[in-house]
């Protein structure tokens, strides 16, 4: 029986020597934390949509690969349902000039100036789960996550800074596969996504993970983070891709 069974689901109560069972009432504690290269795929960059220049910071500047870390902290209950809390920060930078002017946010750059520029998106979730299907080599959870974004984008010459922040709530279905492979390695497919008319948001992860003991394990994986916004205050679509290592601690 995987060990990651164990954590998520059973922790101290009896596990069933032919397949996983939801024994009652249980409870148990997870921390998850990640670390690696984030780096972006594109990033096309419009304020305001009607007067702003559209400028690619990924195509026509140089956006260099940034280290990243993030948390989530669960808590596992009551035959299958999970709570957590995500802290997930992320920082570009990019530089480099272009052969036209560049008004963004109500400032002007002018061309072939040198641009920094600065993408902030730091995301702070909080989630419940139900896992609706758990067997001895497969798990599906299917819940709601509530995400508050934290963004800012910024362009800046060697006189002025121009500055759009953005702070606001947003709903997302929240999904996750689990597949034990062979003990102790499980496929794990995990996300948080939804799109609207005005835009959309995706943080999907697929990774191997390995269980060490019981009560710890080490994953690689990939990650991808994608969407934006398409309204009259803002145009910004992004794509980032994530290569990382993490830990789990079960307790």
């Amino acid at each position: 029986m995987s060990a990651l069974w164990k954590r998520s689901h059973v922790c101290s109560v009896i596990l069933s020597t032919v397949g996983f069972v939801f024994a009652g009432p249980v409870q148990c504690f997870e921390l998850d934390v990640e670390s690696g290269v984030a780096f972006v795929s594109y990033s096309d960059i419009q304020i305001p949509k009607s007067t702003g220049t559209l400028i690619s910071f990924s195509d026509e500047l140089e956006t260099e690969p940034a280290f990243f870390a993030r948390g989530r902290f669960s808590y596992y209950f009551n035959r299958g349902n999970m709570i957590s809390v995500l802290i997930a920060p992320l920082t570009l930078k990019a530089e480099g000039s272009v052969d036209r002017e560049v008004v963004f946010e109500g400032e002007s750059f002018a061309p072939n100036t040198m641009l920094n520029t600065i993408y902030r998106f730091n995301s702070y979730r909080l989630t419940y789960e139900h896992f609706w299907f758990a067997g001895d080599k497969f798990r599906f959870g299917l819940g709601l996550t509530a995400k508050i974004r934290d963004a800012a984008i910024s362009i800046a010459d060697s006189n002025k800074t121009s500055e759009k922040t953005d702070l606001g709530f947003v709903p997302l279905v929240k999904f996750s596969f689990a597949w034990r492979l062979m003990d102790p390695l499980m496929l794990i497919l995990d996300g948080d996504a939804l799109g609207a008319p005005q835009g959309r948001a995706e943080d999907i992860s697929l990774s191997i993970q390995g269980d060490v003991s019981d009560m710890f394990s080490l994953k690689l994986g990939y990650r991808v983070l994608e969407g934006g916004s398409d309204v009259e205050e803002v145009y910004s679509f992004t794509w980032v891709n994530y290569l990382f290592g993490g830990v789990s601690l079960c307790f």
